[in-house]
C-alpha cells in the first residue's frame, strides 16, 4: 500500500515468524516501515491456539483416517500452535510427548501433563510426528531412517522448512502417492512413513480455516494498514511494530456479539485503583499473551 508516497508492509497472516524482518531492520536494510500482526495476542490466541487446536485433528482424519485413541504422538513446540495440538490430541486419547528448547515452554508442558522429552528418545515408538517449531530442520533424514513402520510425519509450524523432504528424494527411496497431499516414502526393506502434504502447513493443505478465525486475522491486518495509512508522518520509520493493544482489544471486542458476551465495566474509583483507562487499553503494550 502507499501512504503520502511512502511504501508500507503488513506481516500478513500465515506469513510464517517475523523473524527475518527483525533481521532487515537490524541490518539496516527494511526500507519500509511493517506492522508485525503475527505476534498479536488476537492473532497467538484464535489463530494459533483455538483454530490449530480444532484443525490438527481435522487435517489428520481427512488424510489418514487415524484413530487417536492409545496413539503416541510427539509434538515438537509448545508454543501456541503446540498448546493447542497437544491439547487436542490428549482430549482425544493419545499418549503426547513434547520437544521444546525453551524453559518456559517446556516447564508449561510439563505442568499441563505432558512429557517433555528429546525427539531422538522417541523416535522409534511414536506413531505421529508433529512439528510447531517455526524453526527450520527439526525432523531430519537420521530421524526418519528410526522411524517406525507407517508412521505419520506432518508440520503444523511454518513454511516447508521444519521436515527435511529433501533429504527423503534420494535414489534408494521409492515415493507412492496415495491420495492427494498424502505420499508413502518407502524404504529399501519394505518400511514406510506417510508424510502429508510433502512438509508444508497441514491446516492449510489438508484441512479448512473456519470463517471465524479467518474474521479475528483480517480485522486485525486491516487495522493495521489503517493505522499504518492514517499515521503522521514520522511516527513510523523503517522497522517492525507491534500492533497497538488498544487495536488488539478492539478486534477482541467485535467479535464477542457472536458469543452473546457482555463485558463487565470498571467503575471510575476500579480503573482509578488500576491506573487504567475505562475504555482500555487494559494491557500494557508489551504484553503479548497469558502464556509464553
Amino acid at each position: 500500500m502507499i501512504s503520502g508516497g511512502v511504501l508500507i508492509a503488513v506481516l500478513t497472516w500465515k506469513a510464517g515468524s517475523p523473524t527475518w524482518l527483525y533481521q532487515l531492520s537490524k541490518a539496516g536494510k527494511l526500507c519500509v516501515p511493517a506492522m508485525n500482526v503475527n505476534d498479536s495476542v488476537t492473532k497467538q490466541k484464535f489463530d494459533n491456539l483455538y483454530c490449530c487446536r480444532e484443525s490438527i485433528l481435522d487435517g489428520l482424519k481427512r488424510t489418514t483416517d487415524v484413530m487417536f485413541g492409545g496413539k503416541q504422538v510427539v509434538v515438537c513446540g509448545y508454543g501456541e500452535v503446540g498448546k493447542g495440538c497437544c491439547a487436542a490430541l490428549k482430549a482425544m486419547g493419545s499418549i503426547v510427548y513434547v520437544t521444546e528448547i525453551d524453559p518456559i515452554c517446556a516447564l508449561q508442558a510439563c505442568m499441563d501433563g505432558f512429557r517433555l522429552v528429546k525427539l531422538n528418545e522417541v523416535i522409534r515408538q511414536v506413531d505421529i510426528v508433529i512439528t510447531c517449531t517455526g524453526n527450520k530442520n527439526v525432523v531430519v533424514r537420521e530421524y526418519m531412517d528410526r522411524m517406525k513402520n507407517g508412521c505419520i510425519v506432518c508440520n503444523m509450524g511454518h513454511s516447508n522448512t521444519e521436515i527435511d523432504v529433501a533429504s527423503l528424494r534420494t535414489p534408494e527411496l521409492t515415493w507412492e502417492r496415495v491420495r492427494s497431499q498424502v505420499d508413502h516414502v518407502i524404504w529399501p526393506d519394505g518400511k514406510r512413513i506417510v508424510l502429508l502434504a510433502e512438509g508444508r502447513l497441514l491446516n492449510l493443505s489438508c484441512s479448512t480455516v473456519p470463517t471465524f478465525v479467518l474474521s479475528i486475522t483480517a480485522t486485525t491486518q486491516a487495522l493495521a494498514l489503517i493505522e499504518l495509512y492514517n499515521a503522521p508522518e514520522g511516527r513510523y520509520k523503517q522497522d517492525v511494530y507491534l500492533l497497538p493493544k488498544k487495536m488488539d482489544e478492539y478486534v477482541a471486542s467485535l467479535h464477542l456479539p457472536t458469543f452473546d458476551a457482555h463485558l463487565t465495566e470498571l467503575s471510575d474509583e476500579q480503573a482509578k485503583y488500576l491506573g487504567l483507562n475505562k475504555n482500555g487499553p487494559f494491557k500494557p503494550n508489551y504484553y503479548r499473551s497469558a502464556a509464553a
